[in-house]
This record gives structure tokens, sequence and C-alpha cells, in this order.
């Protein structure tokens, strides 16, 4: 699926997403989520020169806005499930990124794309590897994508690392929100 697809709910999306930075209400997005982000705000969403399944590398970019919202983490091990990507927005900055994909993620203010997936718990790589192996066989050639195996390999420890990194972005993002009542 793609933000490009003419599928009926993509521009209410952007419009909510619209409209939710007007209000000042924080947004965060992951891969797709991240893509509909960019769009909203004015990016492009393409192709990326090499499809991304399974475990990679993200380095968090040398700059005030990625340490605000990363502190001083170099680089961590994160989830990859993408074929397109999306360009930087007019206003954001890029945060993080990676030898296969140079746009992992941007800030503009209270607002946060990925195009990396930090939300990955054991079963959703489990249920998207059993959904997804046609995809998998069909994109084995290219150097970011990874064996079943391969991604299996360590996952409660991989996914215990990502988590501290998701947390966090997630603590971030939710500074100065009202908790209610």
């Amino acid at each position: 699926m793609s933000v490009n697809d003419d599928l009926p709910w993509i521009a209410p999306a952007l419009e909510l997403i619209r409209d939710c930075v007007r209000r000042d209400v924080p947004v965060l997005g992951h891969c797709l989520g991240g893509q509909l982000l960019s769009k909203a705000f004015g990016g492009v969403v393409g192709p990326n020169a090499v499809k991304e399944i399974g475990w990679g590398e993200v380095r968090v970019c040398d700059n005030e806005v990625a340490r605000s919202w990363l502190g001083e983490l170099p680089a961590f091990e994160s989830f990859h499930w993408h074929g397109e990507t999306f360009t930087i927005p007019p206003g954001a900055t890029r945060v993080m990124e990676n030898a296969h994909c140079a746009n992992q993620g941007f800030a503009l203010g209270r607002h946060f794309g990925m195009q990396c997936h930090i939300e990955m718990t054991e079963e959703l790589v489990k249920t998207w590897l059993d959904t997804g192996g046609d995809e998998m066989r069909e994109s084995a050639a290219s150097p970011g994508v990874q064996s079943r195996e391969e991604i299996e390999r360590n996952l409660r420890e991989r996914l215990k690392a990502l988590n501290e990194v998701a947390n966090r972005i997630y603590d971030r993002w939710t500074e100065g929100l009202s908790r209610g009542s």
C-alpha cells in the first residue's frame, strides 16, 4: 500500500493530520504513517532504491533536533518493512537515517515521522512474517531484505532494545500533554 494509491481514506487521513497540526495536537507516524505525515506537510513519497525487510541499523543524525528526541543515542537496530520512502518535508529536520534509506525519520516541532518500525512486538513480527512470505521471496535479491531465520534470530533481545528506543521517542512525543482526569 502507498500513500499515493487512489484509496478513499488517504485524503481524509491527510486532512486529519493537517487539522491536528493546526490544533497543536502532536502527530507521530510509523512507516506508512510517516509517509502520510511527510505528504501532509508537503513532502513527496516514492520508491526507495532498496526494499528493506528485517533488522537494520538506524543512525541518529548529529543535530540538535535529533538529540532532543533521542538524547545521545548514536544508533540503534530497528525493524523495517518498506519499499517506499518519504522526503523530509519543508521546515522539518532529518533525525534518523541508514545505509539503505536516507530518510528514516524527521521531526517538525512536536510531530515525528519514521520510516522504520519502532513499535514492533513479537506477535507483530511473527504475523508479518507469516503473511509477508511472498513479498520476502519476491524481494530476496535486495540487500535490505533478510531471511525469516535472520529476522527471528535473537528476536526477544532485539525487541527489548527496540522497545527502549520506542519508549524514549514516545516519552518525548507526549511531553506536555494533559493527562486528563
